[in-house]
């Protein structure tokens, strides 16, 4: 790869709009957007909001679009061979063939993906292991739990070794364990410098795993960001809970710390303290920390609750911002 296209964005959408139904149905309107080599980029909105739109146009199922989209520099229309080797794809849903065993399905995928005949058992093997299905390799699919299934469809998208992940709700329908075990997964990936690009509607897994997130809605790109700096720029605040041993041990005087919005009493024995985003945290934590130790407060709990991505969501897609 030359200096020059080093530099470049790894993912790269300009302009790009999209409408249905005779211009009638606006899907995408003038996206912008760049996601770096290596980076885990999650996509958020609300359903109809053009996730699946952007998807299905950056993994060229969407051909007739305006504006321009580009992989590592090479133009996802002109180039569309060269772009197709460099991405893997797990499609929001996929009909296997259930009778076929585990191998049987990823050798179909491997040889329709351009994986080397010679190599390809050596890369069931390695994808398999990759996404923990080590040894289900001889199992038909029909066996296999919601979970394994999932996992499978990220080992056919390995297969050929991409260089760019585009995952469209890898997590929907998967019990918490199964989710833990995927996004797992997806970091493992994004440290072998595979850049990812998912969607999803569990917020907290996209704030557990993405270093960059992108907040879409009607069609348009309201903002881009790491979830600290949606948090600051959302002017989201947070909060400090504090649980004590019993109500005669609540300290007095909290509200009147300069940087506290207010104090909320939960329960005869707990205080919410609710901070704005433009506080400085950790002088505040310091002097409340210092007004038990003078009051000598039977503290069971102290805990610094940081703003999670749902109140960054529903402060601005929701029209609470």
């Amino acid at each position: 790869m030359s200096a020059n296209l080093a530099k470049e964005p790894c993912i790269k959408f300009h302009s790009v709009a999209k409408t249905y139904n005779g211009g009638t149905i606006k899907a995408l309107s003038g996206v912008n957007l760049s996601v770096k080599k290596g980076e885990i980029f999650g996509y958020i909105g609300p359903n109809g909001a053009g996730k699946t739109t952007s998807i299905k146009i950056l993994v060229g199922l969407i051909h007739d679009f305006a504006g321009s989209v580009s992989i590592n520099g090479h133009d996802l229309i002109k180039n569309r061979l060269e772009v197709h080797k460099l991405i893997g794809y797990l499609p929001q849903s996929v009909g296997f063939q259930e009778w076929r065993t585990v191998n049987h399905a990823l050798r179909t995928f491997g040889l329709l993906s351009g994986v080397d005949s010679s190599i390809l058992d050596n890369k069931i093997d390695e994808v398999l292991s990759l996404v923990g299905l080590p040894d289900v390799k001889d199992r038909k699919i029909v066996h296999l739990s919601g979970g394994m299934k999932q996992k499978l469809l990220l080992a056919q998208a390995l297969l050929h070794d991409p260089e760019v992940l585009v995952l469209d709700e890898p997590m929907t329908g998967l019990d918490p364990s199964s989710r833990y075990q995927m996004r797992k997964i997806i970091q493992k990936l994004a440290e072998k410098d595979i850049t990812i690009f998912f969607s999803s509607h569990i917020l907290s897994d996209v704030q557990g795993i993405a270093t960059q997130i992108g907040i879409l809605n009607n069609g348009q790109i309201l903002k881009v960001g790491t979830p600290q700096e949606l948090q600051d720029q959302f002017k989201v605040g947070n909060d400090i809970e504090i649980v004590y041993k019993s109500a005669i041990s609540n300290c007095t005087g909290i509200e009147k710390i300069s940087g506290v919005q207010s104090v909320e009493n939960v329960s005869s024995n707990k205080i919410l303290v609710h901070l704005p985003a433009s506080s400085d945290l950790d002088q505040i934590t310091n002097e409340i920390l210092t007004l038990i130790a003078e009051q000598k407060c039977n503290v069971l709990n102290f805990n610094v609750l940081k703003a999670s991505l749902e109140d960054v969501y529903l402060k601005y897609v929701e029209g609470q911002y």
